[in-house]
């Protein structure tokens, strides 16, 4: 059983899968990053200064009361919240990391995409009479003599 296992897992598939699950876990947190430090805070300064990740609902108030100045705020008091803000957060870092895959995709595509060329004319013929290959143009053939025309 051991010996089963071992080659499914040196299989060049597994091995392939396995390497783009720890590239993608790893693209993954830079797109995080890029969507946090990087896009989301133009987009909240040209909305008037909002932080995303600071735009919740509280359900319940905490064991301090609020109003509460940010999310975390709201969590140390222990009150329940439904962030929607870090759902927007979500929202985009998977629009941005689909449509990086999609250009992967696409690409790989355009890559794999090799023109057909046509068929190239016959240049021979077959003999009717003893089936040798002859030239197309061939009015009699060379190992039979036969005429062909």
């Amino acid at each position: 059983m051991f010996k089963e296992f071992k080659e499914f897992a040196m299989r060049g598939n597994v091995i392939d899968m396995a390497v783009g699950i720890i590239i993608g876990v790893a693209f993954g947190t830079i797109v995080q990053s890029l969507v946090k430090d990087v896009i989301m805070p133009p987009i909240g300064m040209l909305l008037g200064n909002i932080d995303f990740s600071n735009l919740f609902v509280v359900l319940k108030q905490g064991t301090t009361p609020g109003p509460y100045a940010s999310l975390t705020d709201a969590q140390t008091a222990g009150a329940v919240s439904i962030n929607y803000g870090m759902f927007l957060n979500t929202i985009i870092s998977f629009l941005i990391v689909a449509f990086a895959v999609f250009l992967v995709i696409r690409n790989v595509n355009k890559l794999k995409k090799t023109e057909v060329a046509p068929p190239a004319a016959p240049t021979t013929k077959e003999c009717k009479y003893c089936f040798s290959a002859i030239p197309i143009k061939a009015v009699r053939c060379p190992s039979c003599t036969s005429n062909l025309t």
